[in-house]
């Protein structure tokens, strides 16, 4: 049986990791939850040939590259005993969109079910991002307004082109993100089970 994929995408401050985090640990018999940057670490600390490979990125400061990121999702989506698989912050960019796509389509063991966009205002993302640094005794250095609007830019330029595409497949589900944590993970949860 093929393992279902979803993907969840939102701006920086959506809080799409924390749905995502809570709703695996609500089923941690069947859901698995990853971050790119958690399963690239993973990889590194594995040993693998293909870790090695992205610590020499990793370890300059460089970006790593699109076909390795790709190949570490895809293993570690195999290699889990969980057969759904939530993946926040991907695709984030158009690139990244379609090679993730020409790649499951060779793919039997892993279906794509759904791509699942938190959608949230600016003014909510930007409140979120900049209220959660003041809180913050150690301030992150991603948390100034600069950076803040940088991250947004990242995130907006591709974000018509990507939810085309997945749309035009039907398979893109927007949720609001302006509620409480409770109701979107409701929300989601609910579909993600429908699927």
């Amino acid at each position: 049986m093929a393992k279902k994929l979803f993907l969840i995408i939102g701006a920086p401050g959506s809080g799409k990791t924390t749905d995502a985090q809570i709703i695996a640990e609500r089923n941690s018999d069947k859901i698995a939850h990853y971050s790119t940057g958690e399963m690239l670490r993973e990889e590194v600390a594995s040993g693998s040939d293909l870790g090695k490979e992205i610590d020499s990125y990793i370890s300059k400061g460089k970006l790593v590259p699109l076909n390795i990121v790709i190949d570490t999702i895809v293993n570690a989506i195999k290699n889990s005993d969980k057969d759904v698989i939530l993946i926040d912050g991907f695709p984030r960019s158009v690139e990244q969109m379609k090679k993730l796509d020409e790649i499951l389509a060779n793919e039997s063991e892993i279906e794509l079910a759904s791509v699942i966009e938190v959608k949230v205002s600016q003014d909510v993302a930007k409140e979120r991002i900049l209220g959660r640094a003041e809180e913050a005794e150690v301030k992150r250095s991603d948390d100034s307004e600069e950076v803040f609007y940088e991250r947004m830019k990242i995130f907006t330029e591709p974000l018509a082109e990507i939810e085309d595409f997945y749309t035009q497949k039907g398979l893109l589900k927007v949720i609001n993100g302006e509620r409480t944590i409770q109701e979107i993970v409701d929300e989601m949860e609910e579909f993600i089970k429908s699927k």
